[in-house]
């Protein structure tokens, strides 16, 4: 147990020197709202929890299957700490952070390979997978059935689902179970896919404005693009949102300002770095026109924002399913090691004051894409809901 007791006097030593900085900390003032002994209540050591952390320390050192390194039992308890704080937390080592950094913010990207359905073994397998890729790395090989992606199983799914799965975004992981393996296999999304918006005009006279991302620029091609179809009489605008994993916050804050012209588009709250609210600018521009909005269980994070501010201002028709329920801004915190901490420091807020995280935005109307349906006739059956949506 001697080596034990050395750990437990070394981590006391590292905890102390770190409550030391609370403790030496500028004196309280008496209109602060403490009193005089809370630095000492605030800076107390959880020496049992210290003790207990130590024990199981030891127990796993000694009694695992396989010999471990102090450093690697060290990584997973620390990985352990961050990864369960929520689902979006993690902690990145030093080559992770390096890959993370070089990724541009709000950019949508996917694995390496496609997924493609072979009709006679009715199941989807890899393809267009290339020799020394990261995923041929990890084992994975061209012909490979995968059953789920991110816990989603694939056997009933179509093609645009199953792409929808391994989008997301840049540098951001995904999970893959291939048949015949009883693990999962973690991948980054690192392809860059095409994120320009994709304009359709319908027979209906309603512009479908599909929307992969939110990227710096997305509001500015918004504008464009409904000034560009507007000769056409257009009778409705539908931004269609489904996969879209995000983006930037900024960006589908400008967008929804491009259609409200009073009230708050979104609040973000934080115990860290305090609250935020955004607001819609006054605006004429756009306020006649019908608009309609799509999404799915894919739709998350800076796509969730914007469809709660419209939806919400009353400002469009929301059609599809429940979202995702991504509304977390995180935050990214070096180590002198070289490695960092991807943490969670807000929530967003809807206009009306409701968490998206954990609850998603629940459509004005249910109407998910079924197997058997084609894309088009899909498009044309919300667009039709929109055009007689009274919201």
């Amino acid at each position: 147990m001697t080596q034990h007791n050395n750990i437990y006097r070394a981590i006391c030593a590292s905890l102390l020197m770190c409550w030391g900085v609370n403790l030496s900390a500028a004196p309280v003032t008496h209109n602060s709202g403490w009193t005089e002994d809370a630095p000492s209540q605030s800076a107390e050591v959880p020496i049992e929890s210290i003790q207990q952390f130590v024990q199981i320390y030891g127990i796993v050192k000694d009694n695992y299957v396989d010999k471990k390194s102090d450093d690697a039992l060290f990584q997973q308890s620390i990985k352990g700490l961050v990864s369960g704080l929520d689902r979006y937390s993690r902690y990145l080592s030093a080559e992770e952070y390096r890959q993370l950094i070089q990724y541009t913010e709000g950019d949508l990207a996917s694995v390496d390979f496609n997924l493609n359905y072979d009709a006679h073994a009715k199941s989807w397998q890899i393809q267009d997978l290339k020799a020394g890729s990261d995923s041929s790395k990890l084992g994975l090989r061209n012909g490979q059935v995968i059953l789920k992606v991110d816990n989603q199983e694939l056997k009933s799914l179509n093609q645009d689902q199953v792409q929808g799965l391994l989008y997301g975004s840049i540098g951001s992981t995904v999970q893959i179970q291939p048949e015949n393996n009883s693990s999962t296999v973690i991948l980054v999304r690192n392809k860059k896919v095409e994120t320009d918006i994709e304009p359709v005009l319908l027979h209906n006279q309603v512009l479908v404005l599909k929307i992969r991302v939110f990227q710096q620029d997305t509001a500015n091609e918004i504008k464009r693009l409904i000034e560009e179809y507007s000769s056409t009489k257009l009778k409705a605008v539908v931004f269609d949102l489904r996969n879209n994993p995000g983006g930037l916050l900024s960006a589908s804050v400008e967008a929804a300002d491009l259609f409200l012209n009073q009230g708050i588009i979104v609040t973000t709250k934080s115990r860290s770095e305090g609250d935020q609210q955004f607001q819609a600018l006054p605006s004429n521009e756009f306020q006649n026109m019908k608009l309609g909005i799509l999404i799915n269980r894919r739709s998350a994070s800076a796509a969730e924002v914007f469809t709660a501010a419209m939806k919400e201002h009353k400002r469009a028709w929301v059609v599809g399913e429940t979202s995702y329920g991504k509304g977390v801004v995180q935050k990214l915190f070096p180590l002198p090691s070289g490695a960092a901490l991807q943490m969670t420091v807000s929530h967003y807020y809807t206009p009306n004051g409701n968490m998206i995280e954990g609850q998603g935005i629940q459509p004005n109307q249910i109407s998910p894409l079924t197997a058997e349906m084609k894309e088009d006739t899909y498009l044309e059956h919300v667009t039709d809901l929109v055009l007689k949506s009274r919201y």
